[in-house]
């Protein structure tokens, strides 16, 4: 069965951050600190390091801004619709733009496809890790501080000269020594599960009492059922491996992305609303992924 093979696995690592946030009440900022300038960096670098650059990994990128731009349009016309302000229409963005493609979507795929599907899985993380350490860091900080320091946000994020290190690196064909490697290795082996559990604990921090239900709903639609669907149709004009086609589908249909959260909580960004956004499309999630991974099976 799908959901006990595939879904519950993943549920119960963020169910232990969950209860251990419930019981300790910890300071989330510092461990998502971490999260974000160290343990998500080297798992960055680690994967560009070792992927190479061929015709497949060109088609992700295109078809992941292709996503990204279209999740952007409709958001901003859900926005002026429900007529939000400024800062309301970023946290939207934040909800609905930026899948969960890392800390739940990476388990998803290695469960349900196996680590062919792992693979793309990965390279496609990471790659969204990137768009959100640009776009993900100037919507969250665009809201109250304006463009400038937005784009100040977007150059500290440590990520993104990781990437350009690792590329450089690999295509000069410089070999790292292997004790060095093996501790940039150590480090990125903790990133996904830490952030699940980072997930898990922001879930425990959440209000049900404090719900925006009008903005929740939106998000899930646009988050769950507009944004696999648009993947969908934009695979489709590209001549991609059809296990890569399955696996930008389902990662498509995550829920909104936990380290948005970690961003809003970062620039103080409606942290709430995001936070909240985060644990509805989580909850939703569980029966929308069931119903479409029994599809592609």
């Amino acid at each position: 069965m799908i959901f006990v093979e595939v879904i519950l696995p993943v549920l119960l690592i963020f169910l232990s951050g969950y209860i251990l946030q419930r019981i300790f009440k910890m300071d989330l900022k510092p461990i998502s600190s971490l999260a974000i300038y160290i343990l998500s960096t080297a798992l960055v670098f680690r994967t560009f390091y070792k992927t190479q650059l061929d015709l497949q990994l060109f088609y992700i990128v295109v078809i992941s801004l292709l996503l990204l731009a279209a999740l952007v349009v409709i958001t901003q016309l859900t926005a002026r619709m429900f007529k939000y302000d400024k800062q309301q229409e970023s946290a939207l963005m934040l909800a609905t733009a930026f899948m969960n493609s890392g800390n739940y979507g990476t388990p998803i795929i290695l469960f349900a496809f196996g680590e062919a599907g792992f693979t793309y899985a990965v390279q496609i993380m990471v790659l969204h890790s990137i768009m959100m350490g640009v776009f993900g860091v100037y919507f969250a900080s665009r809201g109250g501080n304006g463009m400038v320091t937005a784009i100040k946000a977007i150059f500290k994020q440590p990520s993104n000269y990781a990437v350009v290190l690792a590329i450089l690196l690999q295509q000069l064909q410089i070999v790292i020594p292997q004790s060095y490697y093996q501790a940039i290795d150590l480090v990125a082996q903790a990133a996904i599960p830490v952030v699940m559990l980072i997930l898990g604990m922001q879930l425990a921090n959440v209000s049900a009492k404090a719900l925006e239900w009008q903005g929740l709903s939106a998000a899930s639609v646009i988050r769950l059922v507009a944004s696999p669907l648009l993947a969908y149709l934009i695979c489709l004009l590209f001549p991609i491996d059809p296990l890569l086609q399955k696996v930008l589908v389902v990662l498509a249909a995550m829920p909104s992305a936990a380290t948005t959260a970690i961003y809003a909580i970062q620039f103080n960004m409606r942290p709430q609303f995001v936070s909240s956004s985060v644990l509805v499309t989580t909850v939703i999630s569980i029966g929308t992924l069931t119903f479409l991974l029994n599809i592609l099976h």
